[in-house]
């Protein structure tokens, strides 16, 4: 019988792409049935939808959508898919304020033209920007998907 734990390992940068576009086509999904309460009550032609106050809505969905399954078991739908798991780097769940620093830590990495992300792949524990700032990092089980954390 061979020990579980001696699969887990850090995740490529190609499974964590999987994942990110797994969950990038759930979260447009979301995204859309998040914008159908304000179409209908500020009307599909509004100025509403160029004010700062719609993206932030739409940025507080996301940042609730990825929160929630990190704080929730350390692994969204994508990730799950890909037998990936995110946890602290002390081993323990994320907490919301875990969660917070690694969604503000990727929205950094995408507006620098996704460098935090592909940071993975010159970095040499395979961490981005984000996980670095979170103080969180991504595993990669291929028994089960699902790593045992505290």
């Amino acid at each position: 019988m061979t020990d579980a734990a001696s699969n887990i390992t850090t995740a490529t940068f190609l499974r964590r792409l999987g994942a990110m576009l797994y969950d990038g086509l759930l979260l447009s999904a979301l995204l859309m049935v998040a914008a159908l309460p304000v179409v209908l009550i500020a009307g599909a032609n509004s100025e509403f939808f160029k004010s700062p106050t719609y993206t932030l809505y739409l940025y507080v969905i996301s940042f609730l959508f990825f929160g929630w399954f990190w704080t929730h078991g350390g692994q969204t739908l994508g990730m799950r898919s890909w037998k990936l798991q995110v946890t602290c780097d002390d081993g323990f769940k994320l907490g919301w304020d875990n969660a917070l620093m690694r969604f503000l830590g990727a929205t950094l990495s995408l507006c620098v033209f996704g460098i935090g992300f592909f940071w993975i792949l010159l970095d040499s524990e395979r961490l981005a920007w984000h996980d670095r700032l979170s103080r969180t990092h991504v595993l990669h089980n291929p028994d089960s998907g699902k790593i045992p954390i505290d």
